[in-house]
């Protein structure tokens, strides 16, 4: 019978995906580690090749960014993922301790449940999926309404190269009916084992809320300090390089600047030769009325635009060749917009006597909204960077580099990563940028090596004899039970 209620629609659709999803996990966790990884290369290749055309067709889709940068992003989340996690090892023995005699076994946690949002769509959907497949697990997308297609035409080409190696039907998967029931369904059935969750706040608490254990992110709302021994040049050039890129869509982008009273004219001056506009009177007032909805919220319209595209939508001029638009904030908190995050070519500006204070407006801006996410410090001196990663509530401190790059791995040496933990302090279960090993459980195989004093009859047998029997063991009945 055919159902016209939309809703009904995608519940039912969820619950058939999530039953194909069972039973091709069920077959493809039986499959060995050297062909997972084959078949894990041949997907990264595949998104790899699509890169391009992704990009443009997320740009065109949603509106945000520059396809460009989503080509990178892209890039990101196949070719250098895939370099990241081609020697990992996430199944079966991963790790012995000869000595202490454990063995750590990896297995996957099933099914899991992948939300994805229209700022990033084609970049998350591959990373997502890449690390779903390196850890044995089947993964569902539940798509951004305002790019489903071009979430579902990545996996798509996916399930394209999937189904040529014969992986079960179903592994790979998308709700091609995107409501809040269906998202819903997918978060809460019982035989989903994880929800990654990447987006909003809103969604993230929804997926925490669900009864199901989740990996979620939440808002970023990164200050960049420069503080005064900083090569100021470069620390611009940097960070306008970061908030430009995609046009701020990175949840990682920097929010507001930080500096120090002593060299914040010469920072000024800096920002306004390679493209800032400091923002002043109606102009200013014009900007923030854009700015926000009535509730306070984001407003979605200026989210991924050009400086030249805010300043069209707020009717003002601006100079030829603006990249971001400045406002030296007044101040912290829910009134002060320039001190939130903006997902766009806005920067909020403040001026500190030294570090000690930068350190603490650095606080109050996390605090603001953004805890346990990411804070960038432009400096050369060593104590004072090492005083800000003691104390400051974030999962990455992001030193000398641009931070949407830095954050995600493409500047620095942090996993390659397209959901940032924020740690307990931003209300996410890690702090990690997370990956394969994020989607395993391992079970821990102990030997006794202390028997209280009881008399034994025989002598422990060498732990090299013992693992290379119980490692036989373990194969077998992780191919029967997993």
């Amino acid at each position: 019978m055919f159902i016209e209620d939309k809703d009904l629609q995608s519940v039912q659709e969820a619950r058939i995906l999530i039953r194909q999803a069972k039973e091709a996990q069920k077959v493809y966790a039986q499959l060995d580690m050297a062909t997972i990884d084959s078949i894990v290369k041949k997907v990264a290749d595949a998104a790899l090749g699509a890169s391009e055309s992704l990009a443009k067709m997320a740009a065109e889709e949603t509106g945000f960014g520059k396809w460009q940068d989503k080509v990178q992003k892209n890039i990101l989340a196949s070719e250098k993922l895939y370099d990241f996690i081609k020697d990992m090892k996430t199944l079966g023995v991963i790790h012995e301790e000869r000595e202490k005699k454990i063995v750590e076994i990896g297995t996957p946690v099933g099914v899991i449940t992948a939300l994805v949002p229209s700022t990033n769509p084609t970049s998350t959907t591959i990373y997502k999926a890449l690390i779903a497949l390196k850890s044995g697990n089947a993964v569902i997308f539940s798509p951004h309404p305002s790019a489903i297609g071009c979430i579902t035409k990545t996996v798509e080409i996916i399930n394209n190269v999937l189904d040529g190696l014969g992986v079960p039907v179903g592994l790979i998967s998308c709700l091609s009916i995107p409501t809040l029931q269906g998202t819903n369904e997918l978060m809460k059935n019982k035989d989903v084992s994880l929800i990654l969750a990447t987006g909003g706040s809103a969604m993230v608490k929804a997926a925490y809320s669900s009864g199901t254990p989740a990996l979620g992110v939440g808002p970023g709302n990164v200050p960049a300090y420069i503080e005064k021994s900083a090569d100021i040049k470069m620390a611009v050039k940097r960070i306008i390089a970061s908030k430009t890129f995609d046009n701020g869509t990175i949840c990682a982008s920097e929010q507001s600047i930080v500096t120090d009273k002593a060299i914040a004219e010469e920072v000024k001056k800096t920002f306004i030769d390679q493209g800032g506009y400091f923002l002043t009177g109606e102009k200013l007032d014009k900007v923030v009325a854009i700015m926000e909805r009535p509730n306070g919220g984001m407003n979605p319209k200026i989210v991924g635009r050009s400086a030249k595209d805010l300043a069209r939508i707020a009717g003002i001029d601006i100079p030829e060749g603006t990249k971001v638009l400045i406002c030296e904030e007044k101040g912290i908190g829910r009134q002060y917009p320039f001190s939130k995050e903006k997902l766009t070519s806005l920067l909020g500006f403040y001026t500190v006597n030294d570090w000690l204070e930068g350190c603490e407006v650095c606080f109050k801006l996390l605090e603001n909204d953004g805890m346990g996410h990411t804070l960038v410090i432009h400096s050369r001196d060593e104590e004072v960077i090492r005083e800000f990663a003691l104390k400051k509530p974030v999962s990455r401190l992001l030193v000398n580099t641009p931070s949407s790059q830095g954050a995600v791995g493409i500047t620095t040496n942090l996993a390659p990563s397209l959901t940032l933990g924020c740690g307990a302090v931003g209300g996410s279960a890690t702090s990690d940028n997370v990956t394969p090993m994020n989607l395993v459980n391992i079970r821990r195989l102990a030997y006794g090596v202390n028997d209280l004093g009881l008399d034994q009859e025989e002598p422990v047998k060498s732990m090299d004899v013992d693992i290379q029997l119980i490692t036989k063991l373990v194969m077998e009945q992780l191919k029967k039970y997993s």
